[in-house]
């Protein structure tokens, strides 16, 4: 048994350039898990570089100075979110706000709805449970109206990490824009002198993580944008929050289109009860869905989503379990980063031929 280890050990790390890998790997692993919350306005600021270097760089390739192509494309940017902020939030907020007092109406109706099935399916259905079931699901609305009573009183505490979210977030990507280069140049001195394969992995994953951020942010703003017309034409009842909803529930991948479904049935069947208005709600929303899998998706990430379904599904369990939301964000990114380590890991077995490409 020995042995066998030990000739794992030499076969897959007998390249010193594979344990400065691994190590790199390990620290970054590390600082996300337990500096997470406090490195949140840099991570922020991160994603947001990755967004608009795109842009920067086209603008550069125009032969606009770069200072001037980042201060640009950031005024631009800025104009766009406070007008997105201020012209949606309201409606989101009046709408979510009306849709928590209308629930428990909701789930009485969803209740009567059961009771008053027909006959041959009441010996599926235990009146008991059902009541059961929608009294446990009013108290938990309850202790949620508690919970953001308590998140209110705590509102002052909100208001200055907003505050310093405004003024850090901005601060740091005019100068992750500005000062790219000499930032990389920077980390390339604290990186061992034996770091061939993690410069390796570092290029594939940059281009992978920039085309992913970029195409997520454009498919939230199609399929976010479509669910709000569509559901503003079929005259939907929260047709804004459930829309932006809809937009907001690509970023997990399969899981987000799945438990987005069940408020918008829910509203629909409310809303038309079993109609044509209903079905025709739905299968809209399908259409959409549909759209999003089989065009948008393949269109904006065929190289990032080179993976398959059950493997971004295992991703954003298991990196959302460890980091949250940005585990979920960047599930598929970090599953490529496995993949890639993976193909570059060098093997007695598999000789390494390209010692001196860097």
């Amino acid at each position: 048994m020995f042995d066998l280890i030990k000739q794992w050990y030499n076969n897959r790390f007998s390249d010193p350039d594979a344990v400065t890998l691994v190590f790199i790997l390990l620290f970054l692993f590390a600082v996300v898990l337990y500096l997470g919350d406090i490195l949140a306005p840099a991570i922020v600021a991160l994603v947001i570089a990755y967004l608009l270097e795109w842009p920067v760089s086209k603008l550069v390739d125009l032969g606009v100075r770069r200072s001037i192509s980042v201060v640009s494309v950031l005024v631009v940017f800025g104009c766009i979110a406070f007008t997105l902020l201020v012209g949606l939030t309201p409606h989101i907020w009046q709408q979510m706000t009306n849709l928590i007092s209308e629930i428990p109406i909701i789930l009485q109706q969803g209740q009567d709805y059961l009771l008053n099935l027909p006959p041959e399916y009441q010996g599926y259905i235990n009146a008991e449970q059902i009541k059961n079931i929608v009294d446990s699901l009013k108290q938990q609305l309850v202790d949620t109206g508690k919970g953001l009573v308590t998140a209110s009183l705590n509102s002052l505490v909100t208001i200055v990490t907003l505050l310093v979210y405004l003024v850090l977030v901005p601060l740091l990507v005019l100068f992750m824009l500005l000062d790219k280069d000499k930032l990389l140049r920077q980390m390339r001195i604290l990186l061992p002198k034996r770091r061939r394969l993690a410069i390796r992995v570092w290029a594939e994953m940059n281009q992978q993580i920039g085309n992913y951020i970029q195409g997520k942010a454009i498919e939230i703003i199609i399929v976010g944008t479509v669910s709000v017309i569509a559901f503003l034409l079929l005259d939907l009842r929260y047709a804004v929050l459930l829309g932006v909803g809809v937009g907001l529930s690509v970023l997990i991948p399969y899981i987000g289109a799945a438990v987005i479904t069940i408020p918008v049935a829910v509203v629909a069947l409310f809303q038309f009860g079993v109609s044509p208005e209903f079905w025709y709600v739905m299968i809209v929303y399908a259409v959409i869905q549909a759209l999003d899998g089989n065009v948008i998706v393949p269109v904006l990430f065929s190289q990032a989503v080179n993976l398959h379904p059950v493997f971004i599904i295992i991703a954003v369990l298991f990196f959302g379990g460890i980091w949250g939301f940005w585990g979920v964000f960047f599930a598929i990114p970090l599953a490529t980063l496995v993949k890639a380590v993976i193909n570059a890991w060098p093997t007695i077995e598999e000789p390494e031929h390209t010692a001196d490409a860097i």
